[in-house]
């Protein structure tokens, strides 16, 4: 065995061994959207002598903490997010109401002299029993405040609370209580008042065993009044988790239901299953044995991802299973591509072993630009989206990664070592790669002049933009909430009805103006601009009574002023994603192919938005993580005739620019079918088994491929084409040292080779 091949089959065991072991002891981090549970975002804002910074926030973050763990939810997840804001993840929380009502408590907890009763006109603040007092200037602040624990009473029934005090709040709390306990017992001026969001919690009287001017030391002190054990642990709760160094408002909340995110694990596994083995059939019926190790290695691709993304941690979103999905059909791109390379490579000279090598070897430019242009649109994902979209980017950056090392490592060990067997030797046609598919024939027929007028094209391609982009100007787009700001709340029925029966119950219900829908899995969408948690249970309580009983699929709020920095945020996305891809395309090959290519991917987003536009379907932070898709991957076709352009043109410098360009597409051509055809049966399943919410990314998603595919053709080929003929110029020859026949000749149509036996023209 050559050193290159045991270093590769030893890395390959490795990493197989790591990745089943990882596998089997280590679940995976899902996340809200599939186990069900509450994610609220809070900014933090400037005070007058507090600035909202990181350290601020951090500290916020800390108080916030100890208030999720009052909550009683198990593995809740705080993290700040920039400067100023705070995510806090809540798995297992369906009833958002008591979360947000504890976290977004603004106000810093303060305490108080009481100086007497207060008059009234309502200026002062009201005790527990609504009582007003007149107030002194705050004592003591809540971060002086180290720790409260509730308990029972030791000397007396019920319970109380027990507080600690930090730094000078010790020496402060004996001073406010020297003070308090000069008054007689029974005396306003005798209690002290613990402040928190402009509301009296607490305000006990000073113990009579309390002497004047001497207050209470040693820096703890007791509430007692026969509190039963709730009462004592919300009061414990509010006092140490009540001092916020600065203010915090809720900008987004979002619950999902645990039966949607079940259904949703369910669904995606389904559709993953049945899309791959249906892809993996049709690898094998087309390629034979050289599919079936390509089947072989997409499970081990499907392994190692699966490993990598829970090793590391990373959380697994509902758009991240779409994503998993998807980069399984990249996988499979790559070993058509191979595949379909070796079979010209055979074509030139058959030897299976040497074939296949060559097929390897001179794809590896072609697969890394297509890994390069989808990681670029996966980092943006990440950097540019929030939420489960971001997930969608982690992994497909994983998916994208491990794609690359099961093709050109697993994928091509195994088919060396099957092409090795001396039956298979004997047999060379029962391996996929010993003869050129019926498709190719046909190609190889046709006169690759077909772009000579491309302006011609281009004028086709326009009208059917046009039609496209028209749905934007008849009917609009639908933003979600997530662009627009709101609140989107979903309910499934016992009984299913439709939208008006539940426009009906909701308008006698006292809400008349809301936006209700059904959604591709028959539940009922309601949307507002402004919903408080209360109209939320008055919605559902609504829905329930004319659908015999009703269940919170997904909650979904959004402040207006993230929902348009959101929207800013998108826009931004798909801009710097052209322009990354044109940016490294045109670094790539030359800036007239990437101009060509970022047309293509301009038409692609402008059809995928048309359709939405036309069929009313809305477009929200999944549908963004759709169209980066579709620019990274719809740019992969496009990548690959070029890099076949590339070959070819440096080798044909004399040859008119557009037969090369015809050359090149006819020649790639059985790869994007066969490629489209394996990740078209993967989407399709995700579109009639995913559910609403994948249903619309996977269409998103074949809407562009199928597009993608067409404009290679009809929009980057011809754009390259004029812009060549324009300002282009002649290639350098090929510094290659590879003999005639294997860099420019690859697979020569019938048309080149008679023209080369006729001396028309062209260097090959």
């Amino acid at each position: 065995m050559q050193r290159p091949v045991l270093w590769r089959a030893l890395l390959a065991f490795v990493v197989l061994a790591l990745s089943t072991t990882v596998a089997l002891t280590t679940a995976p981090t899902l996340g809200l959207d599939l186990r069900g549970g509450t994610q609220i975002v809070l900014e933090t804002s400037d005070t007058d002598e507090v600035v909202a910074d990181a350290e601020a926030t951090d500290r916020t973050l800390e108080v916030l903490r100890g208030r999720v763990d009052s909550l009683g939810v198990a593995e809740p997840t705080l993290a700040r997010s920039g400067e100023n804001r705070i995510i806090v993840e809540l798995p297992g929380l369906t009833d958002p109401t008591e979360a947000a009502e504890v976290l977004g408590r603004t106000a810093q907890l303060t305490m108080h002299p009481v100086l007497g009763v207060g008059a009234p006109d309502g200026a002062d603040l009201a005790d527990e029993e609504g009582q007003p007092l007149q107030l002194g200037p705050p004592a003591i602040a809540g971060d002086q405040v180290d720790s409260a624990q509730s308990g029972p009473d030791p000397q007396g029934v019920g319970h109380l609370v027990n507080i600690n005090f930090a730094g000078e709040g010790a020496q402060r709390w004996q001073a406010l209580t020297a003070q308090a306990a000069c008054a007689p017992s029974g005396d306003p001026q005798r209690r002290v008042a613990i402040v928190l969001d402009s509301d009296v919690i607490s305000s006990p009287q000073v113990n009579e065993s309390v002497a004047c001017n001497v207050g209470i030391t040693g820096g703890q002190t007791s509430i007692s009044g026969n509190f039963g054990p709730e009462q004592a642990s919300e009061l414990a709760i509010l006092i140490e988790g009540g001092a916020l160094p600065v203010p915090v408002e809720i900008i987004e909340q979002r619950t999902v239901g645990p039966t949607l995110g079940a259904d949703a694990i369910e669904a995606s596994a389904l559709a993953a299953i049945i899309g791959s083995a249906l892809a993996g059939a049709f690898l094998i019926v087309v390629y034979r044995l050289v599919g079936l190790v390509a089947v072989v290695a997409l499970g081990g691709y499907a392994l190692i991802a699966y490993s990598v993304q829970t090793g590391l941690g990373a959380t697994l979103t509902l758009p991240g299973l779409a994503a998993f999905v998807l980069a399984v059909g990249m996988a499979v791109d790559a070993n058509v591509l191979i595949a379909e390379r070796s079979r010209e490579e055979y074509a030139l000279k058959p030897r299976l072993e040497r074939a296949s090598e060559n097929g390897y070897k001179f794809s590896v430019s072609a697969i890394g630009d297509v890994a390069v242009t989808s990681l670029l649109a996966a980092v943006l994902l990440f950097g540019l989206a929030s939420g489960p979209v971001r997930g969608f980017g982690v992994t497909l950056v994983i998916g994208v990664v491990v794609s690359l090392f099961s093709a050109l490592v697993l994928s091509r060990l195994l088919t060396l070592a099957v092409l090795k067997i001396p039956a298979v030797r004997r047999r060379p046609r029962i391996t996929g790669i010993a003869a050129i598919g019926p498709i190719r024939r046909k190609l190889e027929a046709r006169d690759p002049g077909f772009l000579v007028r491309p302006a011609r094209v281009l004028g086709v391609a326009a009208v059917v933009l046009v039609v496209a982009v028209s749905g934007l100007l008849v009917r609009g787009l639908e933003l979600g909430v997530e662009f627009t700001g709101g609140r989107l709340v979903e309910f499934t029925t016992t009984n299913e009805i439709d939208a008006d029966q539940a426009r009906v119950a909701l308008d006698n219900a006292g809400f008349g103006n809301l936006a209700v829908q059904t959604t591709g899995d028959g539940a009922i969408g309601v949307r507002a601009g402004e919903l408080s948690d209360t109209d939320v249970q008055a919605l559902r309580q609504a829905v329930a009574e004319v659908g015999g009983g009703a269940e919170t699929l997904r909650d979904e709020m959004i402040g207006p002023s993230l929902g348009a920095e959101l929207a800013r945020g998108g826009l931004i996305a798909l801009v710097v994603a052209l322009a990354a891809q044109f940016a490294y395309l045109a670094f790539r090959f030359r800036w007239t192919l990437g101009a060509g290519a970022v047309a293509a991917l301009f038409t692609n987003v402008l059809v995928v938005v048309g359709v939405f536009a036309w069929t009313g379907r809305t477009a929200d932070g999944v549908f963004l993580a759709a169209l980066l898709t579709v620019i990274g991957y719809s740019v992969n076709d496009t990548v690959v005739v070029f890099d076949r352009v590339r070959e070819h043109w440096t080798q044909r410098a004399k040859e008119p620019f557009h037969r090369v360009v015809g050359s090149a597409v006819l020649s790639t051509l059985p790869r994007t079918v066969n490629t489209g055809v394996s990740t078209l049966v993967i989407l399709v399943m995700l579109l009639v088994l995913g559910g609403a919410t994948l249903a619309d990314f996977a269409l998103a998603l074949i809407i562009g491929i199928v597009v993608g595919t067409i404009s290679t053709i009809v929009v980057a080929g011809p754009v390259a084409i004029l812009l060549q003929r324009r300002w282009g110029g002649v290639p350098k020859a090929s510094s290659s040292k590879q003999p005639v026949g294997k860099a420019g000749r690859r697979n020569p149509s019938r048309q080149d080779r008679a023209r080369t036996r006729n001396g028309d023209g062209a260097v090959v």
